[in-house]
């Protein structure tokens, strides 16, 4: 714990500068010592709520392995009838059939309490699983596993203050999936599960937000902080167990529109009572036998490796993950897992333009504020157990352009690169900031 809060303090004491010593008897008046203090606080550089209005609309073509393709319809409304609220969907159509949406930025006292909802249900979805969590698996080492009657809800309410630097945050999502069949990497049917039990799961989660930048959704300058838990309660045979995710950003100014970002995360998963630990037990609940006689001897360890993922997350819980679309960008969604997850992250972010432009391409309408291109390198560790965390660390680097609208929107396409090769990723949003 002291160390992540060195971490926090190493960062801000770097950046910030030394706010000067006001002696009493120098300054009378309160109101002086008041912006003497505001004078060294990063100043908003635009209003931080608009109204500005803008959509998107396009198609979404997926490829999933062992299941099939086809293609969906992704779409958003932003600042709806002249409010503060967006809207967004997707529609999957095809070989997998699904649906999911939200809305965002529901003002319930306007600019200080917010709330955004999500709901999500898919058909069928498929997860990759390694033989093993950690860092130390291969790039073709992992098995498919396809759930059906996915369905997955929740929102969260946010109270802000002071123009949006200070944020406490409060949510609650609950989601089900029952496991259908595990393949290999091949999509071959390794065994298909006979009447598996549809487990519920549900997660709490607080935390707090610090912004002491230039602006919450484009920041160049300052330093950003947050703090947040979540907490995941007993399912059928999950462990009770909290996550403290600690995630510190600091923006450098360079030049007129530029900057320098810098991110640290740490993760810690804590077990306040372990799940179901019985490879027996899990196979029933499961609805599969890892010693099947009709499996080959390869079939039935691939089969033991993933009950074994599951007997490792029952044990010592499950931190923030790496890879995706914020975190080692050049590995899958959840590439890497364990209890214990390290990240150290910089990105340097070159506007080419700083204006406010409207446009409308048919699919899309808003206005331009910054067309900006990025640079940026990522690395990190994830372990089980304290003492192994930062014995092996995987790297990610790259490229990547966005495109920042006034309706607060940053459409962001990267390409990174990494021990396992090439992932593109088209995306909203900056990274760091799921």
């Amino acid at each position: 714990m002291f160390n992540i809060f060195k971490h926090c303090l190493i960062i801000f004491c770097l950046y910030s500068p030394v706010v000067p010593a006001v002696a009493a008897e120098e300054k009378d008046d309160i109101t002086d010592v008041d912006a003497a203090i505001a004078s060294y606080i990063t100043e908003r550089r635009k209003d931080q709520f608009t109204t500005s209005p803008g959509y998107a609309v396009f198609p979404y073509p997926y490829s999933l392995p062992g299941l099939g393709s086809g293609i969906g319809l992704v779409g958003g409304k932003m600042n709806m009838a002249d409010s503060y609220t967006d809207a967004y969907a997707i529609i999957l159509g095809g070989e997998v059939k699904g649906f999911a949406g939200g809305i965002s930025d529901i003002h319930i006292i306007p600019q200080k309490l917010i709330l955004d909802i999500g709901y999500s249900d898919i058909s069928k979805v498929q997860f990759m699983s390694y033989s093993s969590r950690g860092m130390d698996t291969l790039k073709d080492d992992f098995r498919l596993l396809d759930l059906s009657d996915t369905v997955y809800y929740g929102g969260r309410m946010t109270a802000t203050f002071f123009d949006r630097r200070l944020e406490l945050y409060g949510g609650w999502y609950r989601g089900a999936s029952q496991l259908d069949t595990i393949r290999d990497k091949d999509g071959n049917i390794i065994i298909d599960a006979q009447d598996a039990v549809r487990e519920w799961t549900k997660t709490t989660l607080v935390g707090t937000r610090l912004d002491l930048t230039d602006d919450y959704a484009d920041p160049r300058r300052g330093f950003r902080l947050n703090i947040t838990r979540f907490a995941t309660p007993p399912s059928d045979s999950g462990p009770d167990f909290y996550v403290m995710d600690y995630s510190m950003t600091a923006y450098l100014p360079v030049g007129r529109f530029s900057t320098w970002a810098f991110n640290f995360l740490r993760s810690d998963a804590t077990v306040k009572q372990q799940g179901e630990t019985d490879p027996i037990n899990l196979q029933n609940q499961q609805g599969i036998n890892c010693s099947d006689p009709s499996l080959t001897a390869q079939q039935q360890q691939f089969c033991i490796e993933v009950i074994n993922n599951t007997i490792a997350n029952n044990t010592y819980g499950t931190a923030t993950s790496m890879g995706g679309f914020s975190y080692l960008r050049s590995y899958p969604q959840g590439r890497y897992s364990g209890a214990h997850t390290q990240f150290y992250g910089t990105e340097f972010r070159w506007n080419l333009t700083d204006e406010s432009t409207p446009f409308n391409l048919f699919i899309m309408k808003d206005v331009r504020t910054a067309i900006q291109v990025a640079g940026f390198f990522e690395m990190a560790s994830t372990a089980d157990t304290r003492g192994e965390l930062g014995d092996t660390w995987r790297e990610s680097y790259g490229v990547g352009i966005r495109m920042v609208t006034a309706s607060g929107v940053v459409f962001r396409a990267d390409m990174a690169y990494g021990h396992e090769g090439f992932e593109p990723q088209i995306f909203i949003g900056y990274p760091w900031e799921l």
